[in-house]
């Protein structure tokens, strides 16, 4: 008897459980991102990273965030680096009639790693991060900030498609990024950002990459998702500052 009511009772558990969940609801939007990503060599093996990002939402009606990175890195090898930098983010307020802009600080480390497999060129990054965001409530600053950790994986691979090398390139990647922290009941995953497009060489030192990004991304809720359909341009610069 006193199996069947644990029994009875650990099924209206589950059912009360079951219940309460909330069904997956998806944001669909559409977005437009654009960025320069800089690598200079400032001394011997020491190099310093910027980029500078733009993000927004309904194509391009509305702001998404405005972002900013900086970071000194340390060349171990032509196609290994380590760094370690800041960055700030300007976050829109994503709820309709709001005018509150969020705030948010990073210090981040990271390890690329640059390596081919036959004509194919392949990237791959991993980055740590450790973010402050401010937390908004009613539309007004709450005076707290929520703290998380983030670990991101970036596999890139860019396969030549024609004989000239003047012409576009296809890129395919793909990054999976999780994070950690008090608040982070329910997402563990974070998002996970897939593109697909072309990548051209302007000179040795500047090229760009465009085409089409999928961001799917789960909200601290839990049940929340964003579904993003970005068009992406990226520009890339490499420079030296050293004495040849």
């Amino acid at each position: 008897m006193k199996k069947f009511i644990s029994v009875i009772g650990l099924l209206v558990a589950l059912f009360d459980l079951s219940a309460q969940t909330k069904s997956k609801e998806i944001n669909h939007q559409s977005q437009s991102w654009f960025s320069i990503n800089s690598k200079t060599d400032v001394y011997k093996k020491w190099s310093v990273l910027a980029d500078v990002h733009v993000r927004r939402n309904h194509f391009l009606a509305d702001p998404s965030f405005f972002f900013v990175r900086g970071a000194l890195a340390y060349n171990i090898n032509h196609n290994l680096y380590v760094a370690i930098g800041y960055a700030h983010m300007w976050v829109a307020p994503a709820t309709t009639g709001w005018k509150t802009w969020s705030n948010e600080n990073r210090i981040y480390q990271q390890v690329q790693y640059s390596s081919s497999v036959g004509k194919i060129s392949l990237l791959q990054r991993l980055r740590s991060e450790e973010r402050w965001q401010q937390k908004i409530a009613n539309d007004n600053y709450t005076g707290q900030k929520r703290f998380t950790d983030r670990i991101r994986y970036l596999l890139s691979a860019t396969i030549p498609v024609f004989k000239n090398k003047q012409l576009p390139a296809l890129v395919v990647a793909d990054e999976i990024q999780f994070q950690f922290g008090k608040e982070v009941v329910y997402n563990t995953f974070d998002q996970n950002r897939y593109f697909i497009g072309i990548k051209e060489n302007i000179n040795h030192q500047l090229s760009f990459d465009m085409g089409y990004m999928k961001v799917y991304q789960q909200k601290y809720s839990g049940y929340q998702y964003d579904s993003n359909d970005t068009f992406r341009l990226f520009f890339y610069y490499n420079g030296s500052l050293c004495k040849k």
